[in-house]
């Protein structure tokens, strides 16, 4: 039985004609033990990555894009001092899509660049300034910007990866299925237009793989606040089931899966842990590679708080880029 009523269906329907744009893709990860991984493009080896290595280095800011409302988005570089070049991570904020900025994942985003990682984060246009897609559409032109000027802090563009946080996760996850969605490429890039945001592997901490399941949490826990975050982003509200990961899944869309890994904590009454069970069981069923682990004792947030999670959770990003790495030079 369809579980949306007609006037749902044909929403859906007309949406996803509007951002059909590719055809499936499935990129396989080979498992194995992690290894220091070449990245090489063409014929020449560009750089090797260690996730031990140790790195100085220079942080410095520069401006993303300005928002038709006129404010300026921008982007904080946690660039290695080193040989290079380097590979590259777009880091996307959380903060229910409704607040934060380029700094929310700033200590994740240095242990990884210590580790011989670009990494750039941007700002996303928040729900009160614009609602769903347009945090996707910046995600999408930020991973076609970073490739374009990643070579000028020695940077790799050929293999750029994504890291994203509770509602950035949300927004990662879309821009690793979609990347070539007639939505989120609206915003053109035109010093270089053949640029396209297909990404090599995507990394979450307690991603927003469910919306609908995350509201009808929220109000199960009477958390008006959260109520709230999803009624502004998510306007009209029918864009809560089209911009869903997980029922793009079950709707079988024509998606590109790219590695995932989900970091989810099980104490998180947030976001469920039998939510993000449920998304990597259906995102493995499709074709993908979803690599889920659950942190014991962790709430929503628990990499904002020093510990050995937190140091956890940093290992095992800099293990998943390691792999995938090499998962792609092995297929080269």
């Amino acid at each position: 039985m369809d579980k949306h009523p007609p006037g749902r269906r044909a929403f859906l329907k007309k949406m996803t004609v509007l951002g059909a744009a590719g055809l499936p893709m499935v990129a396989a990860l080979r498992r194995g033990p992690v290894y220091s991984a070449d990245v090489t493009g063409g014929s020449k080896m560009k750089a090797a990555y260690n996730p031990a290595a140790k790195f100085e280095l220079k942080v410095s800011e520069v401006e993303f894009r300005r928002t038709p409302g006129g404010r300026m988005l921008m982007a904080r570089i946690y660039q290695p001092q080193g040989a290079g070049p380097f590979p590259t991570l777009l880091d996307l904020h959380g903060g229910a899509w409704r607040r934060k900025d380029r700094f929310a994942e700033e200590p994740m985003d240095r242990a990884i660049a210590a580790s011989g990682v670009l990494v750039v984060a941007i700002d996303l246009r928040l729900s009160t300034e614009a609602p769903y897609p347009a945090s996707v559409m910046d995600a999408n032109y930020g991973v076609r910007w970073l490739k374009s000027k990643a070579a000028e802090w020695n940077g790799d563009p050929s293999k750029i990866g994504v890291y994203g946080s509770s509602s950035g996760g949300h927004v990662a996850e879309l821009l690793g299925m979609r990347p070539r969605d007639a939505r989120y490429i609206a915003i053109p890039l035109p010093e270089a237009p053949n640029i396209d945001a297909t990404v090599a592997y995507v990394a979450t901490r307690s991603p927003i793989s469910d919306p609908y399941a995350r509201f009808q949490q929220a109000e199960r826990m009477k958390r008006e606040g959260m109520i709230e975050n999803n009624t502004i982003y998510f306007n009209p509200w029918e864009t809560i089931y089209e911009g869903n990961p997980q029922q793009i899944l079950e709707r079988r869309e024509a998606v590109t899966l790219v590695p995932l890994l989900i970091m989810q904590g099980a104490l998180d009454d947030n976001v469920l842990p039998a939510v993000q069970e449920k998304f990597a069981a259906t995102y493995k069923a499709a074709g993908g590679d979803c690599q889920l682990n659950v942190f014991e004792g962790s709430e929503h947030e628990w990499v904002a708080k020093p510990g050995p999670q937190t140091d956890r959770a940093r290992e095992m990003v800099k293990a998943f880029i390691a792999r995938n790495l090499m998962a792609a030079r092995r297929a080269a």
